[in-house]
């Protein structure tokens, strides 16, 4: 790339009147990856605030390495986080099918238009002579692209390499001058031909490359506009030159707009890959991530609500959305800022969809009860009170099992944490208070503890805590005073004794 011009960002609209076209085209391969999810969004948003056309277009070309199952992993994903498609798998469109893997013909006849017309050419090169003229050409402090050795091959020299057995991949012929052209987020950048060589766009036995196959599909599928990751950058200048090409054959009515969105950034400012532990989706949705606070969290990835707010609606997002308004430096991912907004999701639900939202983390494999003793209005009746203290849904389980229980649970940490001084002597006490507060109103309960703790000189925190270990098992949780009026007062008490028979009391 020669330069890149601090130029002001274009107007992400082609001509007055026409919807934009935005695509998201994974590859199925692995699990969805957060970065990716941010580039799903980012279209998304984008065609919802201007009425326009969401494209959800599978890249499955690459048979060793694409599966079924992560196809289907990709369609379960795009539903639960609630992006939607316009056209695409399992609904159609004027432009089906939406798989490359049906499309292969169609790529071919492309690929052979290409040739005839001059776009293309045929490239001869084994990968060891390709190899051998690379390092050379980096030897000698050149740039290591594909030298063009095929370019202008005579029918005598191709006649030979045949007779040789050679099998050629075909090559797109770039243009001999700089490619320039304005992205919406970048501004206008130009690459000089050194740094954009010829490129394959078929192998040699016949697949076509994502070169290739990507960009006729924008063009058949009429794309108006093309966000992306970064990282594909550097292939720009070649599908747009592609384009051109495309234009000249009748395939393409145009060439699509260009918006590069910045890296996503993890540890050690490093581009955060397949391969970390906090890029898979599936990490947040089985954490318990409502879908509003991970679109949330990564809305903000390069792009900003306002100055002074972060937390919105995905509503409000689409409201205010504008390609034009993403940040080209990279965004650095935090999971603790993650974790705060859906927090605050969590307490913008309705009760009742925060009681069904919890659902799955009070079933097996997650409940850590006998299904038998779950009791739903013990569970209604403590939810206002969890949906205030959660950070993620499946801190419920932990927060609400003493309900379920027959038995605390054995948290031998909390209990030599909670139990120092004279814990018998205070439970004792506490017990006598508790036993004759009203159980119907949690403030009594509170200055039943409240009492005992003063009649051993000590505060409400530090009476509180062995009465709290006693009955749920652990030093934190929710309300001490709400869960115990909740729990009831023979189970309360019946726990305390069993903490006092422990103790040795």
């Amino acid at each position: 790339m020669a330069n890149a011009t601090p130029s002001p960002k274009p107007s992400a609209s082609l001509e007055q009147g026409v919807p934009p076209r935005v695509r998201f085209c994974p590859s199925p391969t692995g699990n969805p990856h957060v970065g990716l999810v941010r580039t799903a969004l980012f279209n998304w948003a984008f065609a919802r605030h201007t009425q326009g056309t969401m494209v959800f277009r599978i890249e499955d070309t690459d048979a060793a390495r694409d599966s079924e199952e992560s196809y289907n992993q990709l369609l379960d994903s795009m539903r639960w986080l609630g992006l939607d498609w316009d056209e695409g798998p399992e609904i159609g469109g004027p432009h089906a099918p939406y798989r490359q893997s049906q499309r292969m013909d169609l790529y071919k006849d492309v690929a052979q238009k290409l040739l005839d017309a001059g776009h293309a050419y045929k490239c001869y090169c084994s990968t060891e002579e390709l190899d051998a003229r690379r390092e050379a050409a980096r030897a000698a402090g050149k740039p290591s692209g594909y030298d063009g050795k095929c370019r202008a091959l005579t029918a005598d020299e191709i006649t030979a390499y045949e007779a040789e057995g050679r099998e050629p991949i075909v090559r797109f012929r770039m243009p001999d001058e700089p490619i320039t052209f304005t992205d919406l987020v970048r501004g206008e950048l130009t690459f000089t031909p050194e740094n954009v060589p010829d490129y394959g766009i078929l192998r040699a036995n016949g697949a076509p490359l994502y070169t290739l196959v990507n960009p006729v599909d924008d063009a058949l599928m009429e794309i108006t506009h093309v966000l992306r990751g970064e990282d594909l950058l550097s292939s720009t200048p070649r599908q747009v030159a592609l384009y051109k090409a495309l234009i000249d054959l009748g395939i393409a009515k145009s060439i699509p707009l260009f918006g590069h969105l910045p890296y996503v950034m993890g540890e050690g400012n490093k581009k955060l890959s397949k391969r970390d532990p906090q890029a898979s989706l599936n990490l947040y949705r089985e954490r318990g991530f409502l879908p509003e606070g991970l679109l949330n969290y990564l809305s903000l990835l390069g792009w900003s609500f306002s100055a002074d707010r972060d937390v919105f609606s995905i509503d409000e997002m689409v409201a205010a959305f504008d390609i034009a308004d993403v940040n080209a430096n990279p965004a650095r991912f935090d999971l603790k800022k993650a974790e705060a907004i859906n927090a605050d999701h969590i307490r913008r639900l309705d009760v009742k969809a925060f009681i069904e939202a919890c659902r799955p983390w009070l079933q097996p494999p997650h409940a850590n009860w006998d299904p038998a003793d779950f009791d739903e209005a013990a569970w209604q009746a403590i939810a206002p009170h969890a949906q205030t203290r959660l950070t993620v849904l499946s801190d419920i389980t932990a927060n609400v099992d003493f309900l379920f229980r027959k038995e605390p649970v054995e948290d031998e940490a909390s209990w030599n944490k909670a139990m120092k001084g004279d814990p018998v002597a205070l439970l004792t006490t506490a017990r006598e208070k508790l036993s004759a507060a009203d159980w119907s109103s949690a403030e009594s309960l509170k200055q039943a503890v409240l009492a005992a703790g003063e009649e051993h000189g000590l505060k409400l925190g530090k009476a509180q805590a062995p009465v709290r270990v006693a009955v749920t098992g652990r030093t934190v949780g929710l309300p001490l005073f709400e869960s115990l009026e909740i729990l009831g007062k023979d189970r309360t008490l019946a726990r305390i004794d069993a903490a006092l028979a422990k103790l040795g009391a």
